[in-house]
């Protein structure tokens, strides 16, 4: 038995897993339906991928949920896990869920799939036959995937940067980058079996006023981390910026600059992937205005090229969406895209040639680091503030970097903090601020930040 598997043995030796069986997971997933893999959707269909938000505590709910999505004509289906089990306390989780399943109360804010099982769970996955997508939030999923995988969901969200710095306190940092390099092994290993796992970053980070070059560096940072353990479909991702253009050209550069160090690295054969998630921030009150909101971000999702969009719903403003309100979200959404045939491409070319100075140079700073990994490497940066995430919580993170928008609604640098970006690019993003006489930074940022509202 190899040291891996011998870790993985350990791992998913917990009082409240199912008994794992290696050799009949393996056996399942050789066998498991092509439908079940995202990686086989995104290589045979020309289609952009409709992939909404959900999750409920029990089993039932969540079937009933799929019942909704697949009758509104949904893509890929989602499986958000909840707040304990992201934290790791599968106690609290099946305690809560005993509760919800005895008062028929959500005690959850999502799936504890570590307490239902895989040997549960994967009757539903096999049922729907549709590619199920894990959203999570987990510095440490390694269980959590292990069981996921074993239930045929086939493709893993997040990474030890984006799953950490924006959602943890505490959570040691060079900790979430070995557990996630367990992750990729884990997906790198099924991937041998049938199609392949597909992995994505989670591009919104904070989801708040977040520069596109920090976005950028660290979607592609995630991805070769990913790719070099072995795993050859992975997904970048961003979020509705809020500005048309920014976000056309936040894609055009990701896309290019994402193979550029994909090819450089030697990962030719890996495919990669475009996710955009609709509007992650505060969302209007008028929910008119919200389906105003989510049509213009799926017109943006088609014009960019992504390969798959993310939905919200117009009942953001006021909780947690109903099934109902989510189905209809998906829906219109696939109507929207309907109607969107034969966009011309467009771009800004010198805001692409801006922010891809930017993006290498915070890339070439992060590998010049005299670390022997690239993981240290990464680890390093973040100490030293080269890679920080605005509004993050991490004690970790430098929290130096400044943020408004512009008169048209990109989102500038206004105090790079020690983010190593040319002086020349960090001087253009202070000449397209204009501050108000009278008008502090920080009334600026909260301005900015319920643009929508």
């Amino acid at each position: 038995m190899s040291l891996f598997q011998r870790e993985r043995e350990i791992i998913v030796d917990n009082e409240f897993t199912d008994s794992f069986d290696f050799e009949e997971i393996e056996e399942f997933v050789s066998g498991a339906s092509k439908n079940l893999f995202i990686s086989h959707r995104f290589a045979t269909s020309d289609k952009m991928q409709v992939q909404p938000r959900g999750g409920f505590p029990t089993y039932e709910k969540v079937f009933r949920l799929y019942e909704e999505f697949k009758s509104a004509g949904v893509d890929i289906l989602p499986l958000t896990i909840d707040s304990n089990t992201r934290l790791n306390d599968y106690a609290t989780a099946r305690k809560m869920l005993e509760l919800s399943e005895e008062n028929d109360t959500d005690m959850l804010n999502g799936y504890p799939l570590i307490n239902h099982g895989y040997r549960t769970t994967r009757k539903m996955m096999v049922h729907f036959d549709t590619p199920v997508s894990l959203r999570h939030g987990t510095p440490d999923a390694r269980l959590l995937v292990e069981t996921a995988i074993a239930s045929g969901i086939f493709e893993i969200e997040g990474g030890p940067i984006t799953y950490l710095l924006p959602y943890s306190k505490n959570f040691p940092l060079d900790k979430a980058f070995l557990y996630w390099k367990y992750v990729e092994k884990v997906c790198a290993h099924y991937s041998q079996f049938n199609e392949a796992i597909n992995r994505e970053s989670f591009g919104p980070l904070s989801a708040t006023m977040q520069p596109p070059a920090i976005v950028l560096a660290i979607q592609i940072i995630e991805m070769l981390l990913s790719l070099e353990e072995g795993v050859r479909s992975f997904s970048v991702s961003f979020s509705q910026s809020g500005s048309v253009v920014q976000d056309v050209v936040s894609a055009n550069v990701l896309k290019r600059l994402a193979r550029k160090y994909a090819d450089t690295f030697g990962f030719t054969d890996a495919a990669i992937h475009l996710v955009y998630h609709q509007w992650m921030g505060a969302f209007p009150r008028d929910k008119f205005f919200s389906d105003s909101l989510i049509t213009t971000g799926t017109v943006i999702a088609a014009m960019v090229g992504a390969d798959k969009i993310i939905t919200k719903t117009r009942n953001e403003a006021y909780g947690i969406p109903t099934k109902e309100a989510n189905a209809l979200a998906v829906a219109n959404v696939q109507y929207t895209l309907g109607i969107l045939r034969g966009l011309p491409a467009i771009s800004d070319e010198r805001e692409e040639e801006h922010l891809e100075r930017m993006v290498d140079a915070i890339m070439q700073a992060v590998l010049n680091d005299d670390a022997d990994t690239l993981w240290r490497k990464v680890y390093n940066s973040i100490k030293k503030g080269y890679i920080e995430i605005p509004f993050s919580p991490h004690i970790i993170n430098a929290n130096e970097v400044i943020t408004v928008r512009d008169p048209d609604g990109n989102i500038r640098i206004y105090d790079r903090g020690r983010l190593p970006i040319p002086d020349d690019c960090f001087e253009y993003e202070r000449s397209k601020i204009e501050l108000p006489e009278g008008k502090r930074v920080v009334e600026k940022i909260i301005e900015d930040i319920g643009i929508m509202q």
